[in-house]
């Protein structure tokens, strides 16, 4: 028998899908990183655990050095069994094309037509001000020079307090103008044009999450003020918690991509994911928490989430069709193909379409998992 029980280890069953032993990984080693106060051996353990049984062959193997001879010969007619092709389970060698969209169904994609210059924003900044203030600085304070004679003494000494306090204020507004100046060719020399942070994933179970990098650079990228991020942790999580996100102004999406059986594939009425009418049990999503979290971490900034969904073998996958009231009203992350999230989302994120909030995308930066500290330092 094998010395460690890695099944136990994780806390799953020995018949556990891959997807469920990499979400119970996640889970405990979140809680077991020595980032995160866990110590360093069971973490390893944690490690060995799920690159054991997250690979096949090799799980295969453990499974038959952990059973008596009877056992393992079973197990391994089951594997045989699982290796053939069936035709109402996933199918492991199926890998989904990148979707082709007729962007003249885009409702949105005309919006920006020959629009390319970005608005750096950021909270704090004077805007005009200075300017403003200056010239009206230059045609109210100097009536008094112009007439001297016709304003009594308490009057000219209420115009020297107010041309102190106008010189004062003006000289503060040019120095935060200049400094906010300073900031953003602080910016644009470290992002310059940059529009893609961190990778996606690049394991073989990630396909889908590529092919979504893919569609969200040929599309999504028309919108000159967005930018798109891939693995991204939550606030006081070492891991890549949400697969995507895409951010334009003050608006932020958080994205899934999964691969499932194909179907249809809808929301019930108590929020519940179906799928051909029935409850879904093949698959869950952390983006609920997901949103949650980002809304604390960005009170001021809206923030949606969506699943996007690939089919696992052959068929069609499809998912109900939604407005932009629909997703007003729903408390739950819809589940949508490609095709539908870069025309609702699309359109969402193109209410402001050429601006880059530089302190919401530094916040969102400091989340994506791998970056260098450099590029999360200065806000």
């Amino acid at each position: 028998m094998t010395e460690v029980d890695y099944y136990a280890v994780l806390g799953v069953e020995r018949a556990a899908s891959t997807a469920e032993i990499k979400s119970a990984y996640r889970s405990r080693a979140r809680r077991a990183h020595p980032d995160a106060g866990g110590s360093a051996e069971e973490f390893q353990l944690l490690r060995q655990a799920y690159e054991t049984l997250s690979d096949p062959a090799l799980r295969a193997a453990y499974d038959r050095r952990g059973r008596r001879p009877s056992l393992a010969l079973a197990a391994e007619r089951r594997a045989t069994r699982r290796a053939a092709p069936r035709r109402f389970g996933e199918d492991p060698n199926f890998v989904p094309s990148a979707p082709t969209i007729d962007v003249r169904d885009l409702p949105w994609w005309d919006l920006v037509e020959g629009v390319s210059r970005v608005h750096y924003s950021h909270p704090g900044s004077p805007g005009h001000a200075p300017v403003g203030g200056a010239l009206l600085g230059a045609v109210v304070l100097p009536l008094p020079l112009l007439a001297p004679s016709a304003f009594p003494t308490w009057l000219m000494v209420m115009w020297v307090l107010l041309v102190v306090s106008a010189s004062a204020t003006t000289v503060l507004l040019v120095r935060r103008h200049l400094e906010s100046l300073r900031a953003l060719k602080s910016f644009r020399s470290e992002f310059g044009d940059r529009v893609v942070f961190g990778s996606p994933g690049s394991e073989d179970d990630e396909v889908v999450q590529r092919l979504t990098a893919e569609v969200f650079e040929r599309y999504l990228t028309r919108l000159p003020g967005v930018r798109i991020f891939h693995g991204l942790s939550w606030p006081d999580s070492v891991f890549a918690d949400v697969d995507h996100a895409v951010l334009c102004g003050r608006r932020l999406v958080l994205v899934e991509s999964k691969s499932w059986l194909p179907g249809h594939y809808g929301l019930a009425e108590d929020d519940t994911l179906t799928r051909n009418g029935r409850r879904f049990r093949g698959g869950g999503t952390q983006l609920p928490t997901s949103v949650e979290a980002f809304r604390r971490l960005l009170p001021d900034v809206e923030v949606r989430g969506a699943l996007v969904l690939y089919p696992s073998r052959e068929g069609d996958l499809t998912a109900d069709e939604l407005t932009e009231d629909d997703l007003d009203d729903l408390d739950f992350v819809p589940p949508l193909t490609p095709e539908q999230f870069v025309r609702l989302m699309g359109d969402w994120l193109a209410a402001d379409p050429v601006s880059v909030d530089r302190h919401v995308l530094r916040t969102v930066l400091g989340q994506v998992v791998g970056l260098s500290a450099t590029s999360r330092s200065r806000t």
